[in-house]
C-alpha cells in the first residue's frame, strides 16, 4: 500500500513537470519496470532469507541432528527434541514464509551451542509487528487483541495463553479468507480447539485439570458428528463481531449456544458467522432461503423454500375448507 502511495505521488510530480507526450516513456517506466523490479527484489530477499534459514534447518528441520563434540573429537548425533522441531516445508506455505528466524528470534542463535540464557527469551506476539500498521489494517488485530483479552482463554490463563497457543508462527495459513470449501475451513478451525481440547498434553500446559470428553460434553446435541464436521466450534461458542472476520472472544461453556433456532431458522447466526462472507443471495431462482448454503449442505429451518411454503398453506387451506363443506352438508343432511 505504501509503495502505491510512492508510485503515485511520483506520477504526478512528473506530469506537472512534462508535456503529455514526453510523458509516456515515465510512465512507462513508472508502471512496468519499477514494480517488476520491486517485485524481484522482493523474491531476491526472500531467496536470501531462505539460504539464511537453511543453517536453523539443518538442526531443526529434522528428527535428529549432528555436531562435533570436541570432547570426544568426533561428530555425534542426538533426537531433535520433537517441540523444537520446525518443517521447512510447511513453514515455506505459512504467512511468514519470508521472514528469516532472526526476525523474530534472537540473532544469539547463530551460534552453538545456544546460550542458555536464551531459554528465557520473550516471544514476539501477533500485535507487536501488526498493530498500527497500514499494511494490515484490513485484519484489524486491535479489534482482535481486544476481542481475545476480554474471552475466557485471556481471563482464565491471563499471561500464558497467548497468541501462539492457537496460532503456530511457524505454520499459520489463512484460511476463511482464501478457502472456497466450508467444509475444509470448518475441519481447520476446529483442528485448532481440538489441538488442546482433544490433547491432554497440550492442554495442562495452562490447566491443572483433566481434560474433558468432548463427546460426553455434547451429548445433548442431536446430530453430533454432523454438526462438529459442518460447524465450527467458534460458531456456538464465541461473540460474533461484524468488524472481525474470526471472532476470538470466546465465551465460558455456560453461555455457549444450545438453542437450536438460533442456527435452524431463516435468520441463522450461521449466516452471520460461518458464512457471513460467502452469501451472495438471499434466495435462489427455486425458491430457497440462504442458497448459498446448499452448495456445502442443508440447514433445517435455515434452508427453507418459499414456493414450498406458500404450497403448504395452500394445500392446508384446501383440506381445512373441504373439512368444513363436509361438517356443513352433514349438518344440512341431518337437519332435513
Amino acid at each position: 500500500m505504501l509503495y502505491l502511495k510512492k508510485v503515485c505521488c511520483l506520477a504526478l510530480i512528473l506530469l506537472s513537470d512534462f508535456n503529455l507526450i514526453k510523458m509516456k516513456k515515465y510512465l512507462i517506466l513508472l508502471f512496468t519496470v519499477i514494480p517488476l523490479m520491486y517485485l524481484y527484489s522482493q523474491n531476491d530477499r526472500e531467496k536470501e532469507n531462505r539460504k539464511i534459514n537453511e543453517k536453523c534447518f539443518t538442526c531443526h528441520g529434522q528428527s535428529t541432528y549432528q555436531f562435533y563434540n570436541p570432547e570426544a573429537a568426533r561428530d555425534v548425533k542426538y533426537r531433535m527434541n520433537p517441540y523444537r522441531i520446525i518443517y521447512s516445508d510447511r513453514y515455506y506455505m505459512s504467512v511468514h514464509k519470508s521472514f528469516k528466524c532472526t526476525d523474530c528470534h534472537s540473532e544469539d542463535y547463530d551460534s552453538f551451542p545456544h546460550p542458555s540464557t536464551l531459554r528465557f527469551e520473550i516471544h514476539y506476539q501477533c500485535i507487536d509487528c501488526h498493530g498500527g500498521d497500514e499494511t494490515y489494517a484490513k485484519f484489524n488485530f486491535e479489534k482482535i487483541e481486544e476481542e481475545f483479552l476480554s474471552s475466557i482463554h485471556s481471563t482464565n490463563h491471563s499471561d500464558e495463553f497467548s497468541c501462539w497457543m492457537c496460532h503456530s508462527p511457524h505454520y499459520y495459513s489463512l484460511s476463511a479468507r482464501k478457502e472456497s470449501n466450508t467444509k475444509n475451513i470448518v475441519a481447520y478451525s476446529n483442528s485448532i480447539c481440538l489441538n488442546c481440547h482433544s490433547n491432554i498434553d497440550n492442554y495442562q500446559l495452562i490447566s491443572n485439570e483433566r481434560n474433558s470428553d468432548l463427546i460426553s460434553k455434547h451429548d445433548w446435541l442431536p446430530n453430533q458428528q454432523a454438526h462438529f464436521n459442518s460447524v465450527r466450534c467458534i460458531d456456538c461458542h464465541a461473540e460474533m463481531n461484524e468488524d472481525v472476520l474470526v471472532a476470538h472472544k470466546i465465551k465460558s461453556k455456560n453461555d455457549a449456544v444450545k438453542n437450536c433456532i438460533e442456527c435452524h431458522s431463516q435468520n441463522s447466526k450461521l449466516l452471520e458467522s460461518l458464512y457471513r462472507y460467502d452469501i451472495k443471495e438471499r434466495t435462489s431462482k427455486y425458491g430457497f432461503y440462504n442458497a448459498r448454503i446448499l452448495n456445502e449442505t442443508f440447514i433445517i429451518g435455515a434452508n427453507r423454500n418459499y414456493l414450498l411454503n406458500i404450497l403448504s398453506v395452500v394445500m392446508a387451506s384446501g383440506i381445512l375448507l373441504l373439512i368444513l363443506f363436509h361438517l356443513f352438508f352433514r349438518i344440512i343432511k341431518k337437519t332435513k
